[in-house]
Formats: structure tokens, C-alpha cells, sequence
């Protein structure tokens, strides 16, 4: 904390982060932000150094996402910063709180044509929450304190936050009576008290409902326990997403996730709770959810009113929100139809319980190697209850929303972003050491920042990445089999052995190729990790994404049904 004596704008930074209690920063040092980079080392936070920028901010990013915590990235000028462009965008799509710390040419050399100077917050804005360069050494404390609530989003939705500042302000001395300790406290999250009369409307909405369905993205996170009274309350379906995934127990009465499009389908009335309805929900329309209106809550606009709107919004913390409604709703559903949400639960059941059953004996393909699902099978036998799961990849991530059986758990997300598996493993497994921590990757997603596996090493981050080895973009390669006059042109790869690279970086490596062996070397892994498994799987597995036509992306909605739905509903 600043004393009686003037402080360097790098020292204030650095007193900012531990005030805000971030105990690790991730990042590639340069010489822009070496000032930082060596008070960050004085004061004992961690720096988990990495391989590519890009890979910093997504171990930023998974930080963020599995503690609640704001995930902090630093990056040097130019490339350094360009780099990052990519997992900022993916951050901001998936609104998870994320503050890149760039640097930027000395305030002399500016428009002169410096090393590595470039317009970096123009880059940066349509991807970040705010992005600034922040001039004035005497303010460097205020402007981080609304970067970091930008970020956060305190009085919006939370995203990534972007700001740089000149080496030459880095090393300038700031009076310590300019030094404000309100911009160093941090703040406890803000808690929104929905209208009173929104509440009632919305609990007579759902008492009136006979089909009811609540639906939760990533903004109902923090809202377990209300959720689960109004579940219990309601009697009503339930339908989690890829950000919420895990969010309620499995052996809930009320979650029907195998019978998804049934749901959305039937269901009179919907209860999105902090979700945007973009393209993983049909964008909430009539196509989709043809019998349904909708009450919608959440604490920020994305998530509350975009595509289709409420009968009843409520601006509001979702945990509280949902907690005054079960207070108001009778002590019994009076109009639902039970047999509706029973007859939901017992086919979601039987559907369950068929794939688990087919995935121990998926057969291998045409050309011998094993069938995907085997890993998930081998998998289901050796995590243990609270292990955090990461999906990673286009064809695979299919597999692994069926298969991968977790209640913690991070994927490719709305974004697409292929790449994320090996730093969000690093980064689970740094925040989590004592639990296990396993990455599914396809093996062209685990391409993309293949060598942050040197950082996993390096950093004592034991996560297991587990590669989906079918030498291919394998949904690209599908759709280009199948409408492209079997032209398959730039989608396959080599059988490369990324055991053997995984070796010469110090880890436990296998490459697996008979199923029978999972269970034994995941086994082993676990407990060697950092580890990775090559597990060669067959090409000719078809995904359901790949059946249902993602890959080919259809005009009006991602997958083809819904599509044609939408075209029968316009006419």
C-alpha cells in the first residue's frame, strides 16, 4: 500500500492489484511492461508466464469464470497486444470479467513510428467493455478502478476491459497526496432489488403456467439455491446451457436436458434467468419455442431483453429475484401439467441412460480406430465427483456435451473459440489444485496453443489434456463429404504424435489406441499430471452437430431443423 513517499505509476499498479486481492497474473513479458512486470515479482504475485499472448488472456478468462474472481492478463505493445484480439473477443461474447494490462510506446515517441506502436484501443473497442490509454500519471488509480468495474460490470453486463499505459508514465513518480484509497478498495458485487410489482406479475405468470420450462445461462451462476426453491416450488422443467452447465444437480426431478427440442417445443411459458437467447437457443424464436412466452431476469440488458421480450423483465440480481418469486407463488402449482414434466424427466432419464450405455460399446469405424464416446465412457469411471471438465474443438465438443459428465465445466462457448482447452486447463488447475482437472480436445483445437503444454509443465499446473486424435477439422471435412461433391479440400491432418511432443516437454505422455486401455491410462495420468493422452479416434464417427448441419451453417438459424422451422414460420 502507498506510504508517505512518491510511488511510481508501476508501483501504484501493482498496489491496486494485490488491494483487489489478485493473486496471479498471466502474460508474456516485453520491454513496455517490464516497470510492472518487475513490482509484480517484488511483491510476491505470481506470474504464470506463457507461451502466446492470446493463451494469457484466456487463462485470464477460465480464471475468472471458475473462482468469480477478475481474471487479470498483461501483454507488451504491438503483437503483444494484437495477439490477445481474439480471446478478448471470445471473453466479451462470453461476459466473463477480464482486465488485459497493455503497453504502449513512450508519450514522446508518439505518431513518430515507435517499436511496436499501433492504435490499440481502436483495435480493442468493438471487443472490450473500455479501452483506454491512460496518460496522466495522477489518475492511473481512478482509470484502473473503472477498467476493473467495467470489467466486473458493475452497472452493466461484465466483459473483458483493455488498458494501456506509456513506459515513460510507468516510471513516473506520483505524490502520495494524490493518492486516493477509495480507488484501492475493493468493491463488494452490487445486489439489484427487482420491482415489487414484477415480481408479482411474474409469479402469477408462472402459477398460471401449465407447461413451464426455466432456462439459465451464465448469469445465474451465483443463484443455485434460489434456483432450486423455485424448482421445487414450480415443478417445473429445466434446461441448462453450456454456461450454466452443472449449475443443478443431475439427480434434480426437474432437469430434462436429453429431450431438449421437446421442451423448447412444448413448453408454454419460459423463464430465462440471466441467459442471452442467441444462436445456441434459436435466438428465443416462435420457430423454436412456438407455444411459449417468456418472463426474462437478469442484472444487465444483454441478458435481458434482446431477441424476444418478456411478458414480465426483471432487472434484478438473479438470486434475489428468484427468491422473491417463490415467496409469492402459491404453496402447490395449481394449473401444471405433472404428467407434462414427468413425462420429460422419465424420457430424459431413458435417453441418458441408452447413451451411457451406447458409448461403453461404441463400435470403431471403417477404419478401425475407436469411436470418440470411448473416452467419455473411460472417463465416467475414473473422475471423481467434483473434477472440473474442459471441452475443446468443433466435432468433438458433440461428443463431449453428451458425454462429459461433470458439474464443473468450460468449453469453446459462443465464440466458437477453438484453442481455449490447454489454458483453461492450466488455469482450473492452478486455482484448483486439489481437484482433478481434465481437457478433451480435438486435435485441431489443441493445435492452436499446443505449446502452452511447456507452461502446464513449468507452472505445476496438473491438468490432463486428452487428445481426440482423428486427424481432422472433422465437421468441416463431413460437410464438404457430403455437400461439396466429396471434395474434401484443407480439412485433414496428419496422425501426428502428440504424445511423443508432450515428452519433450517433461510431461506423462501415452498414445492410446486400443479403448480397453482408457481406464488405465487415464488412470495413470491423473496421477502424473501434467499428462497427456494421444487417443486415436476414428473420422467417421458423425457428430450430432455434424448431422444437424452446423457445420454448413444454414441462413436463418445454426442448426438445419430450426432452419426449416424458421422458413415454414416466415413463409
Amino acid at each position: 500500500m502507498p506510504g508517505s513517499a512518491a510511488r511510481s505509476v508501476a508501483e501504484l499498479v501493482v498496489d491496486f492489484l494485490v488491494a483487489r486481492k489478485v493473486d496471479r497474473v498471466f502474460g508474456l513479458q516485453g520491454g513496455h511492461i517490464q516497470p510492472i512486470w518487475d513490482q509484480l515479482g517484488r511483491r510476491g504475485v505470481r506470474i504464470i508466464d506463457v507461451r502466446d499472448e492470446g493463451a494469457a488472456v484466456h487463462m485470464a478468462h477460465a480464471h475468472a469464470a471458475l473462482t468469480g474472481e477478475l481474471g487479470v492478463a498483461m501483454a507488451t505493445a504491438g503483437p503483444g497486444v494484437t495477439n490477445c484480439v481474439t480471446a478478448m473477443a471470445n471473453a466479451q461474447l462470453e461476459r466473463v470479467p477480464v482486465l488485459l494490462i497493455g503497453g504502449c510506446a513512450p508519450r514522446a515517441q508518439e505518431d513518430l513510428g515507435p517499436l511496436q506502436g499501433i492504435a490499440h484501443t481502436e483495435i480493442l473497442q468493438p471487443v472490450a467493455r473500455l479501452a483506454r490509454t491512460l496518460r496522466v500519471p495522477d489518475n492511473v488509480l481512478r482509470d484502473l478502478d473503472k477498467a476493473a468495474s467495467a470489467a466486473l460490470g458493475d452497472g452493466g453486463a461484465p466483459g473483458p476491459a483493455y488498458v494501456e499505459i506509456p513506459t515513460d508514465v510507468l516510471r513516473e513518480p506520483v505524490a502520495p497526496g494524490v493518492v486516493l484509497a477509495e480507488f484501492l478498495r475493493s468493491r463488494a458485487p452490487r445486489h439489484l432489488h427487482p420491482d415489487p410489482s414484477d415480481v408479482e406479475r411474474a409469479a402469477q405468470a408462472i402459477a398460471g403456467a401449465r407447461r413451464p420450462l426455466v432456462l439459465t445461462g451464465r448469469g445465474a451462476l451465483q443463484a443455485r439455491a434460489a434456483l432450486v426453491r423455485l424448482l421445487d416450488r414450480t415443478r417445473a422443467a429445466y434446461l441448462d446451457t453450456q454456461e450454466s452447465r452443472g449449475l443443478l444437480p443431475a439427480e434434480h426431478a426437474s432437469v430434462v436436458g436429453a429431450v431438449r427440442a421437446r421442451a423448447m417445443q412444448e413448453a408454454d411459458l419460459v423463464v430465462v434467468v440471466g441467459r442471452k437467447l442467441d444462436y445456441q437457443v434459436g435466438y428465443g424464436s416462435p420457430a423454436v419455442f412456438p407455444r411459449a412466452r417468456f418472463v426474462r431476469i437478469a442484472d444487465c440488458w444483454e441478458e435481458l431483453r434482446e431477441n424476444r421480450r418478456g411478458e414480465v423483465e426483471l432487472l434484478a440480481s438473479p438470486e434475489i429475484a428468484l427468491a422473491e418469486i417463490a415467496r409469492m407463488l402459491p404453496p402447490a402449482p395449481t394449473r401444471l401439467d405433472s404428467a407434462w414434466v414427468e413425462g420429460l424427466r422419465r424420457e430424459h432419464l431413458e435417453r441418458a441412460a441408452r447413451y451411457a450405455d451406447a458409448m461403453q460399446g461404441a463400435p470403431a469405424g471403417k477404419d478401425g480406430h475407436m469411436h470418440p464416446n470411448r473416452i467419455f465412457a473411460a472417463l465416467r469411471q475414473v473422475l471423481a465427483a467434483d473434477s472440473i471438465a474442459i471441452a475443446d474443438g468443433g466435432d468433438i465438443l458433440s461428443f463431449a456435451r453428451a458425454g462429459l459428465n461433470a458439474t464443473t465445466y468450460l468449453d469453446s462457448g459462443a465464440f466458437g473459440c477453438l484453442g481455449v482447452g490447454v489454458p483453461y486447463g492450466i488455469a482450473a488447475a492452478l486455482a484448483f489444485p486439489g481437484r482433478q482437472v481434465v481437457v478433451v480436445s480435438g486435435d485441431g483445437a489443441f493445435g492452436i496453443n499446443a505449446m502452452e503444454i511447456d507452461t502446464a509443465k513449468r507452472h505445476d499446473a496438473t491438468a490432463v489434456f486428452v487428445i481426440a486424435n482423428n486427424a481432422a477439422w472433422n465437421i468441416e471435412r463431413i460437410d464438404q463429404e457430403l455437400n461439396y461433391g466429396g471434395r474434401v479440400v484443407g480439412t485433414t491432418l496428419q496422425y501426428a504424435d502428440y504424445a511423443m511432443m508432450a515428452r519433450a516437454f517433461g510431461l506423462h505422455a501415452e498414445r492410446v489406441t486400443d479403448p480397453a486401455e482408457l481406464p488405465r491410462a487415464l488412470g495413470a495420468a491423473l496421477a502424473r499430471a501434467p499428462a497427456l493422452l494421444d487417443v486415436v479416434v476414428t473420422r467417421h464417427a458423425v457428430s450430432s452437430d455434424a448431422g444437424k448441419g452446423l457445420g454448413w451453417v444454414p441462413d436463418y438459424q445454426a442448426l438445419t431443423a430450426w432452419d426449416e422451422a424458421e422458413r415454414r414460420r416466415r413463409g
